[in-house]
């Protein structure tokens, strides 16, 4: 045990149950044999914000108000001198913004930016190429969870590629399905056992793009009677996304589970994964449905594909083609042995790439070297995916 752990501060938008906020959850309960972890919200608490203070878990909500709030700048600096914080780390770029203004006021921590994913469209904004180059310093450490993050963060914000390195998203592995598992939850959720469950987990926001996934769903169905799909998660879209789903003729074809915390229940149950997005860093969802043995129908977008080998793992297709989607779920539907040899791939290749202790050792690594416990880091941490080292 370390006696006067060094201090990480965290800071998010909020802590809702998403991609950033999970792994932002997981290095904290990972990673506390050696360091001690606090958390800043610029917005709101949310739902893991809640659990990790329950825990014991220091999170502060700074409450920023519409544009730039430069009050949260001030507060973010107190807050790491009452913590006595050693090392800022910012999950996606506003957070990122700022913490690097917060330390002007508070110059004893280095930052370390993770960047998750980007917005949709992406392109050059001028202002921030400036004010990172003005801002960050030779100390710091930014990370992409992926090439196509890496190189959006080159080319959009004007970062050095040398100085962008890849820490791959990791998860633990789950055991195999149990066959009763997989009986039970599809009871509970109403589908007969020789029904196609497709299964889609994200936030009902824009990005994800539902509304091509129900078109999708759609064209699908009239080939394929047996095909139907379960959208766990809540956002925005959740009552337009019901609009659609009527209008589509969709009501015993798709079911909205909203919020779920037994998730592993849901790939055990389900017979392919579906994703799309318009926009991706490197989904833990996928992740997860591989590792579950899941075949993956995806758009290929982001970094999905560093993820998903279209033909081996999954199929893909471009961003809003909902016909290329539809053809692909019908194939996967149809065909129980393509179904059980791309998901075996699938899941053998998110445990040789994309494992959690990969990922924790990164940034595990990343933490010691800005508290001077290394005297350097390996220029690129990822491994090589598609034959090609990040």
């Amino acid at each position: 045990m370390v006696k006067n752990k060094p201090v990480i501060c965290q800071v998010l938008h909020a802590l809702h149950v998403g991609g950033a906020e999970m792994l932002a959850a997981r290095l904290a309960r990972s990673l506390a044999d050696e360091f001690r972890f606090v958390f800043v919200c610029l917005d709101e608490l949310g739902l893991l914000g809640d659990e990790l203070r329950r825990t014991g878990l220091p999170v502060y909500v700074l409450g920023r108000r519409p544009g730039w709030d430069w009050r949260c700048v001030w507060r973010l600096s107190r807050i790491c001198r009452r913590e006595g914080v050693h090392v800022l780390h910012a999950h996606q770029y506003t957070p990122f913004f700022y913490t690097l203004l917060a330390r002007r006021l508070y110059r004893s921590a280095g930052v370390v930016f993770t960047e998750h994913g980007r917005h949709y469209p992406d392109y050059r904004r001028p202002m921030r190429v400036v004010f990172n180059r003005l801002l960050v310093e030779p100390r710091d450490r930014l990370i992409a969870v992926g090439q196509a993050v890496r190189r959006a963060l080159v080319a959009h914000e004007g970062l050095s590629a040398a100085r962008v390195r890849v820490i791959y998203n990791g998860i633990p592995f789950p055991d195999d399905a149990d066959t009763l598992d997989r009986l039970h939850m599809r009871r509970a959720l109403a589908c007969p056992e020789n029904d196609c469950l497709v299964l889609q987990v994200a936030r009902l926001d824009y990005l994800k793009d539902q509304q091509t996934a129900l078109r999708a769903v759609a064209l699908a169905r009239a080939r394929c009677p047996s095909l139907r799909m379960y959208l766990a998660g809540e956002g925005p879209e959740g009552t337009t996304l019901e609009r659609t789903i009527e209008r589509l003729g969709l009501r015993t074809t798709v079911t909205l589970l909203g919020l779920r915390r037994d998730v592993h229940r849901l790939y055990a149950a389900s017979d392919l994964f579906f994703l799309s997005s318009i926009s991706e860093g490197i989904p833990l969802t996928v992740l997860e449905a591989m590792a579950a043995g899941l075949p993956v129908v995806a758009t290929r977008v982001g970094g999905v594909p560093e993820l998903v080998e279209h033909g081996t793992t999954g199929l893909l297709a471009a961003p809003g083609d909902a016909e290329g989607l539809a053809d692909h779920l019908v194939r996967l539907a149809s065909d129980a042995e393509l179904r059980r040899r791309l998901g075996a791939a699938g899941r053998a290749r998110a445990r040789k790439l994309f494992s959690e202790h990969r990922m924790l050792a990164g940034y595990r690594q990343t933490y010691r070297e800005m508290l001077g416990g290394a005297s350097s880091m390996p220029p690129m941490l990822a491994p090589k995916v598609n034959g090609v080292h990040s």
